[in-house]
């Protein structure tokens, strides 16, 4: 029931960290809002330090490094996702990816799907098609080249959760500061090299800040939940943060979407279910 619990709040603060992020990003440059966000991150998690605690030992810092890397990759092709567009299409997708690659990991691990499981894994790649075919001109359809950024978030994403699951139990809030200060020296290095093509545009600093800070708490609720249970029901569960983006650009955007691809919203809500209930 904790790992549940915990579980939940970090699906609940990723849908709204992402839902933040991708406006920001419509507002500037991608980078210029990660370069916001993560460090923000960073600064939370520097924060926890001196009450949870943190071991720097060698498997804390290799895997919380790989964490950083995918983590910098998840930003970026997240938000720039996200800022395309539609959220509430492009969303469920991501999560859908980054909920499937972790599964696969725990079962390699020795962990069992079950039959739900299995009957949720062909109605998760259905739900993928159902959402990304629309129809009409009137539909909220996405572009082929939002599918495959999103895809490539989504894949982004389930790394960074499976590298942060391997890091010792011991390690405390280690593994998060060194991947988020990996992704934030990685962040601020693109955005050197990339200067003269971020544009003018001022990010929005409160924005980019608040997703930053949102997802460094979603971090550390998932890190904490799958030390409580299964990697391939806890990531599965997280996986529901869509529907906090989803909400959000649904009442602040009035983002629309045509019925068939309602459907599939709703066969990855039920997907995602199954694949929880293992």
């Amino acid at each position: 029931m904790i790992a549940l619990l915990l579980a939940l709040g970090s699906s609940l603060a990723y849908g709204c960290a992402d839902f933040l992020g991708g406006l920001g990003a419509r507002k500037a440059h991608v980078l210029r809002t990660v370069m916001i966000a993560a460090p923000a991150s960073l600064v939370v998690e520097l924060l926890l330090w001196p009450v949870l605690g943190a071991s720097f030992s060698p498997g804390a810092l290799s895997w919380g490094a790989a964490s950083g890397v995918a983590s910098a990759a998840a930003f970026a092709l997240l938000y720039k996702t996200l800022a395309i567009g539609p959220m509430n299409v492009l969303s469920p997708v991501t999560a859908l990816v980054s909920a499937m690659l972790p599964v696969g990991v725990g079962l390699l691990q020795g962990e069992h799907l079950g039959l739900a499981g299995l009957i949720g894994l062909p109605l998760a790649l259905a739900a993928v098609m159902l959402i990304s075919a629309g129809n009409g001109a009137k539909s909220a359809r996405p572009s082929r080249t939002a599918i495959l950024l999103a895809f490539g978030a989504g894949a982004a994403i389930a790394l960074q959760l499976i590298f942060l699951h391997q890091a010792p139990p011991d390690s405390g809030v280690a593994p998060l500061i060194i991947g988020r200060a990996v992704s934030s020296a990685v962040t601020l290095t693109a955005a050197g090299l990339m200067f003269r093509r971020l544009g003018t545009e001022k990010p929005a600093y409160a924005i980019s800040a608040a997703a930053g800070v949102l997802d460094s708490v979603a971090n550390l609720l998932f890190l904490f939940a799958a030390r409580s249970g299964d990697l391939a029901v806890v990531a599965v569960i997280t996986a529901l943060y869509p529907a906090g983006t989803v909400l959000l650009a649904r009442s602040v955007l009035a983002e629309r979407i045509h019925r068939g691809q309602l459907i599939g919203l709703g066969t990855a809500a039920v997907a995602v279910s199954l694949l929880a209930l293992t």
